[in-house]
Order: C-alpha cells, then structure tokens, then sequence
C-alpha cells in the first residue's frame, strides 16, 4: 500500500485546530516529504512507513518553535495517530488524502 500524495491533516490542539498539508512522494526508492501549513513550509525527516505504520519528525516556527513527532496508523486514503512535541501532550490528528485527478485526455 502506497501512501505518496497529498494528505490534508487534521492537527486538534489545546490552542485550536491546525490543518496542514502533507505531500508524500517517492525520489530514488526513498519516502520523501514537505509539510505547509501557517505561512511555512517544512521537510519531513526521519521518514518512514512499515506495515501500516508511519512516522516522521518535523520542526516548525508558527504559532511557536516546536519540534514534532508524528505517530499515523495509515488506512487506505485516511491516517489517524498523534503528534507530540517535547513534554507536552499528544495532539490528535486525522488525515485524508486528497483524490488524484483523473488524467484529461
């Protein structure tokens, strides 16, 4: 099961909802990606995906310098897991991928 595309993610956390977006693509056999969300764009690191697993590391600086681990159970075109930075709670997050269009021809 792939899960290259496009995901629009559902972040719930204690200062509100947060809705990046996270674009998943293979380069040379490895899982790359970049997240956008709140005026920044942000690599994905210590990418990975075994089984229905996927996990990755991500610093952002809006609303507030925070370095973020997510932990997604991936199922078809949706994911739900957490994300947790430092010491404080885990955040929920839900994801689902966008539709590929279909090809004009």
């Amino acid at each position: 099961m792939s899960v290259e595309g496009t995901w629009d993610l559902t972040i719930a956390t204690p200062i509100g909802r947060i809705k990046p977006v996270v674009e998943l693509r293979r380069e040379e056999g490895a899982l790359t990606g970049t997240a956008h969300g709140v005026g920044e764009e942000v690599p994905l690191a210590d990418l990975s995906y075994e089984g229905d697993q996927l996990t990755w590391h991500q610093s952002i600086t809006k609303p507030m310098r925070l370095n973020l681990v997510f932990t997604m159970t991936v199922d078809g075109d949706t994911m739900t897991g957490t994300s947790k930075a430092g010491r404080l709670p885990a955040s929920k997050v839900t994801g689902q991928r966008r539709a590929v269009p279909a090809a004009e021809g």
